[in-house]
């Protein structure tokens, strides 16, 4: 199939553009949210970037909607509307923000695009009515067994720790580096030192040590030289570091918070809200390689048996050889091509607004 998808989600786009299908990415002359294309990563040669305004719309089969915006974008630019004459799905990445758990989403109670959640908290928290829903979980491509923990650090990585503040569990990090240095990635990490302050907590400046944001390949290389990774995200739907650390080998400390209980197994780590206990335990690990090294181990078998890309890309594919199917049951019978369908697409907020990404249901590029 070539499906239609825009850049929005790194970590999800590394794994969804290696199945076997041709992945459509649409590029601007300034790349940003609406045309950032490849981006520059070293994905396969079936993603392809493509001008959305001089592409074929006839060689389209799907589109993956990831922001409502994206609906009026494809129907305006391609001539065919997502979900009654283009096969569509709408991916959900996020845990729904504002009245919770009674936050309606976009796409509730129409019943021509399922939503897909890539968690089940996500799907559980989000109210979507009757609209079909389905989810797929995250997948993975292997990094390796990296693990070596001969740093007495605790490896975060957080993008943009500053601006999201509480719901990435930043507050927390000087309780932490209380504990041992933090070697901190990501995006907007260089202004952490300033805002965290650690010398006001009686702390050296050495225990927040700014790692940046590196290419994926140097990054899965030093934080797995990390003694433990830490987890200390509030509210989002289920950080893909976190499973990236996991199939490195790293023992791991998380909040019991949206996803992380499930994906965090008995031993392979500590998954809590009592952040004394967190701290106790990464004292424990950072004395005692061993045990962490064990934990790294049932960490990264979980991983793999969970969220493995295989079972990540065959998910997918089922969903997406189905999606054909039932859009040619809906198809008009000859002489009501132009009469919308009874349960036409509707989303719950003007999608006539053009590129703002502002606009409406708010997704966070940011996700670690």
């Amino acid at each position: 199939m070539r499906i239609l998808v825009w850049h929005v989600h790194g970590g999800w786009m590394e794994a969804f553009v290696r199945g076997k299908h041709e992945y459509l990415l649409p590029v601007e002359p300034d790349g940003g949210p609406w045309g950032l294309g490849r981006g520059g990563r070293e994905w396969p040669v079936t993603a392809q970037e493509v001008e959305l305004a001089t592409l074929d719309p006839d060689t389209v089969d799907a589109v993956v909607l990831q922001r409502p915006e994206e609906i009026a974008a494809v129907a305006r630019t391609l001539g065919r509307r997502p979900g009654v004459d283009l096969p569509a799905v709408y991916l959900e990445h996020n845990t729904p923000k504002g009245d919770v758990p009674f936050t309606l989403h976009p796409l509730a109670d129409q019943h021509n695009i399922p939503v897909v959640h890539v968690t089940h908290f996500n799907k559980l928290f989000w109210d979507t009515g009757s609209a079909p829903t389905v989810v797929i979980e995250h997948g993975i491509p292997d990094p390796g067994l990296l693990y070596t923990g001969e740093r007495e650090e605790m490896g975060v990585v957080v993008n943009e720790p500053v601006r999201r503040g509480r719901v990435t569990g930043t507050d927390l990090l000087p309780d932490f580096a209380g504990v041992a240095p933090l070697r901190v990635f990501g995006m907007g990490t260089e202004a952490l030192p300033e805002a965290l302050n650690l010398k006001g907590f009686g702390l050296s400046e050495e225990r927040l040590r700014i790692a940046g944001d590196v290419p994926a390949p140097q990054l899965h290389q030093e934080l797995a030289r990390c003694r433990l990774y830490l987890h200390p995200l509030r509210w989002t739907s289920l950080g893909l570091a976190l499973l990236e650390a996991m199939h490195l080998g790293m023992p791991v400390l998380a909040l019991s918070t949206t996803e992380a209980a499930r994906a965090v197994p008995h031993g392979a780590g500590l998954v809590s809200n009592d952040v004394d206990e967190l701290q106790r335990f990464a004292r424990r690990l950072l004395d005692d390689p061993d045990d962490a090294f064990a934990m790294g181990m049932v960490a990264r078998e979980a991983a793999l048996e969970r969220y493995g890309l295989a079972k990540f890309l065959t998910a997918w594919d089922e969903l997406l050889a189905d999606l054909g199917k039932e859009l040619r049951v809906r198809s008009p019978q000859p002489g009501t091509e132009h009469r919308p369908p009874a349960d036409a697409v509707s989303v719950n907020h003007d999608t006539s607004v053009g590129h703002d990404s502002s606009v409406g249901h708010d997704t966070e590029r940011t996700h670690p």
